[in-house]
């Protein structure tokens, strides 16, 4: 038996949907389970992080994507214990694109266009 059930049902469910070329789950439950409403929670799966990248996201608006997200995974939100908590990114492959370039540019202009290892040894 799994010990991470709710993700691995998350996972299996978002795979056979929506193809992701790109799928994070981050299980985050640790860091809010001090919090009064985890307080009597037994479940250690009930905040998460997803990141998808598919294209069954292609001309949808983030509410629409984020709404098959919830769709899918309606019976682990409701569940006693379940999902207490669904942080999303939903993106397609061409978003994901722009974002890595960008993230690319920024990384060579905080370091001058110059390496990490050239910036360490400076």
């Amino acid at each position: 038996m799994s010990v991470t059930p709710v993700e691995d049902a998350m996972r299996l469910k978002i795979t056979e949907a929506l193809k992701p070329s790109t799928l994070e789950i981050h299980n985050d439950s640790a860091l809010h389970a001090h919090h009064k409403a985890m307080r009597d929670s037994v479940s250690k799966e009930t905040h998460f992080r997803l990141v998808i990248t598919s294209e069954a996201f292609r001309s949808k608006m983030q509410p629409a994507r984020h709404r098959m997200v919830y769709a899918l995974l309606k019976e682990e939100m409701e569940r006693e214990g379940g999902v207490h908590a669904l942080q999303l990114k939903t993106r397609t492959p061409e978003e994901e694109e722009r974002q890595t370039a960008r993230e690319e540019a920024e990384q060579g202009g905080k370091s001058g266009g110059k390496s990490i290892a050239e910036v360490e040894n400076v």
